[in-house]
């Protein structure tokens, strides 16, 4: 069983400073299991996306402290543990796979999440030429049935470039392009998410090749997810 649902339910209870410092084996040990798991997540993604086992785990891992500094939320700490797989890394512009282990609230997601201007129009100008490709892989049954729609924030109107009755003005619209699905507590505890999250990271692969082949010339820093 794996020891991560009570670990976050403590953590969520005694979220501080003194708490972790007296707690701090148990959080190295849950920590080095989840390192162990992403360890085989990112060996199953490098499948088919080679350009990620240059990686170890830890580089795919978000760090459990929290940036308080200009948050109302000044709990020092993260109530999830979170992993974010990418060819160029957790902080590249490109779309990745990611994983939150969170009692109650874990999931896969991929996609972008609020790209940078440059990186947005040159998504939408993929849409303009290619969209009936995103509407295509969105109707995929097994896609569908675990995802629903593509999902983000939308402008309230058309973006100035394109015509309100564009044949994709709904995907023209978003500001983020992403996809999640739920995994259950009970999963999370007999780790059975690894398969899970592998068959949906799969399922969403051509959204992920379709964004990539958008912003191919892009780099960045702007993290997803």
């Amino acid at each position: 069983m794996r020891p991560y649902l009570p670990f976050l339910t403590a953590l969520a209870e005694h979220n501080s400073k003194e708490w972790m410092d007296a707690n701090k084996k148990w959080y190295q040990d849950t920590r080095a299991e989840f390192l162990e798991d992403v360890a085989v997540l990112l060996k199953g993604i490098g499948e088919w996306e080679p350009e990620l086992l240059v990686f170890k785990p830890k580089d795919c891992v978000f760090r459990q402290n929290r940036d308080i500094r200009f948050s109302a939320n000044k709990m020092p700490y993260k109530t999830n543990f979170g992993a974010y797989f990418s060819p160029k890394g957790k902080k590249s512009e490109g779309p990745g796979y990611y994983l939150q282990v969170q009692p109650g609230n874990s999931f896969i997601a991929g996609g972008i999440w609020m790209p940078m201007a440059e990186t947005l129009k040159k998504i939408r100008k993929e849409i303009d030429y290619s969209g009936a490709e995103l509407a295509k892989l969105e109707s995929q049954p097994a896609f569908k049935s675990q995802f629903g729609e593509i999902e983000g924030e939308k402008l309230k109107t058309s973006p100035r470039e394109y015509e309100p009755d564009h044949e994709f003005i709904e995907y023209l619209r978003l500001k983020s392009f992403t996809v999640s699905s739920k995994i259950a507590d009970p999963d999370i505890a007999s780790g059975a998410f690894l398969k899970i999250a592998l068959d949906g990271f799969q399922k969403m692969r051509p959204l992920q090749e379709f964004l990539s082949k958008a912003i191919e010339d892009v780099e960045g820093g702007a993290d997803i997810l």
